[in-house]
């Protein structure tokens, strides 16, 4: 039965039909004659409604993004706090560096590896290392075509190399050919008021590098212009030879950098800590120290709504106790004593929230009066002093296995991941559908308001053809 029948039907079956408006009925109902559904709207409108449970999801998985964030970020300051006690306690580090002072730097200067035995020496430069070198009669030009004819270079292996000419090749052309036949010698072009020449010489200085270069055209006109000899000087009167102006091994630990040679004349070499080294050091461990310790203390300073996001993080709240306690270490020697004992006798100073403050004048006078009490309380009798301990503690956060904060960012990623998934399966497994269902049921619904109004005149014109009959 159509629903015009139904209706029909119905309206028949009543005692009284004339007062009956069907449009003030769908008006009442619908709030409109035609009301209609904005089905894009409606189904928005649930499906936002249906997602509230995701908001607490997404809030939480917000928190936990930013505490992941300031957990890298102290994770970050803790690593370099560690890198500079790793250094400190290093015995190629800053504390173990060395520098040379020269009494006369225009003759010999120095320098020293990390861990050189301090002490003064004395170097007499007799005379320097020198390059052999060789060059050619003056042709015009660089571009001038050389005569016909051949060269050898023999260098202080024995070997000899022949050069070929066939009146064709320039000055230029002969030095790139040289060079690629890698030699032991270097040829270029030399150009002056005079003309151009081909200059020859060897890549390293000494008597061993030496070499010669005969023709067999006298037009090419080589001749000798320096002989390659050692250099020759004694250190703590001991007689050394070398080939190059750079020496190592007469000393150990120390490269000496011959300038010039003046016989007779002592030059004092001394060899002592590089105190700057150490002081630029130890500031970047304050300033460090002082970033990290700072990034603590925020996580548990209450800003009138709420502390950090990493306030309740025992890891946290460990390592700030940590790093105080730390100031605290007293170094005591195993025998005799020392003027160095603490943070404090070399000039850093805690304040109220922590954080180091460095008298340079009292921390510089240390380093160049009490430099081995400063080491030594750092780096112990062995390794194991302020610095090593300070490196177990941090490492204990940092370490890539099991380190507190390398724990905490995994358990905080994982409940990310975690959160990430509830919102992707509730989508899935519930909002989808939701969504599909929702849009039908409207869309239906829709369809069938907008055939009400022509249901509606049917309806009437049927109503009024009732009435007519009584």
């Amino acid at each position: 039965m159509s629903s015009v029948s139904a209706l029909n039907s119905l309206l028949s079956s009543s005692s009284s039909t004339s007062s009956i408006d069907l449009s003030s009925i769908l008006e009442a109902a619908y709030g409109a004659s035609s009301s209609g559904i904005d089905v894009t709207s409606a189904v928005s409108a649930s499906v936002t409604a249906a997602r509230a449970p995701e908001t607490a999801w997404s809030n939480e998985e917000s928190t936990l993004q930013s505490q992941a964030s300031a957990l890298k970020t102290l994770q970050s300051y803790t690593s370099s706090l560690d890198n500079d006690v790793q250094s400190l306690n290093s015995i190629v580090g800053p504390l173990s560096s060395r520098a040379v002072s020269s009494s006369n730097s225009s003759i010999v200067s120095a320098s020293a590896a990390s861990g050189t035995t301090a002490g003064t020496h004395v170097v007499v430069v007799n005379s320097l290392a020198s390059t052999a070198s060789w060059t050619s009669g003056t042709f015009t030009s660089a571009s001038t075509a050389l005569p016909a004819g051949s060269f050898t270079i023999t260098t202080g292996s024995g070997t000899g190399t022949t050069i070929t000419t066939d009146g064709t090749q320039t000055l230029s052309d002969i030095a790139n050919q040289i060079n690629s036949d890698n030699l032991g010698v270097t040829a270029s072009v030399v150009t002056d008021a005079s003309g151009s020449r081909l200059a020859i010489t060897a890549n390293a200085s000494g008597n061993a590098s030496n070499f010669t270069v005969g023709s067999s055209n006298t037009g090419f006109g080589f001749t000798q212009s320096a002989t390659g000899t050692n250099a020759s000087l004694t250190v703590d009167g001991i007689s050394i030879s070398s080939a190059s102006n750079t020496v190592t091994g007469a000393l150990s630990g120390v490269t000496l950098n011959l300038v010039g040679a003046s016989a007779g004349t002592a030059v004092t070499l001394t060899v002592a800590p590089n105190a700057s080294s150490a002081e630029t050091a130890i500031n970047q461990f304050v300033s460090d120290y002082n970033t990290l310790i700072s990034a603590l203390n925020t996580q548990f300073t209450f800003d009138g709504s709420s502390e950090g996001v990493l306030s309740s993080d025992t890891a946290v709240r460990n390592l700030q106790n940590q790093l105080l306690s730390a100031l605290s270490y007293t170094y005591s020697p195993s025998s005799g004593s020392t003027t160095m004992p603490n943070l404090s006798s070399m000039g850093i100073s805690v304040g109220n929230d922590g954080t180091l403050t460095v008298d340079s004048s009292t921390l510089e006078n240390a380093l160049v009066n009490n430099y081995s009490d400063v080491q030594n309380f750092f780096q112990g009798s062995s390794m194991n002093g302020f610095a090593n301990t300070m490196d177990q503690q941090l490492t204990d956060y940092i370490s890539s296995g099991n380190g507190a904060f390398t724990v905490d960012l995994q358990t905080i990623n994982n409940q990310i991941d975690q959160e990430q998934q509830n919102i992707s399966d509730f989508e899935t497994n519930y909002i989808t559908p939701l969504q599909t269902r929702l849009q039908s049921q409207y869309s239906s619904a829709e369809a069938l308001l907008q055939q009400l109004p022509t249901l509606t005149k049917q309806i009437n014109t049927m109503l009024g053809y009732n009435n007519s009959n009584g």
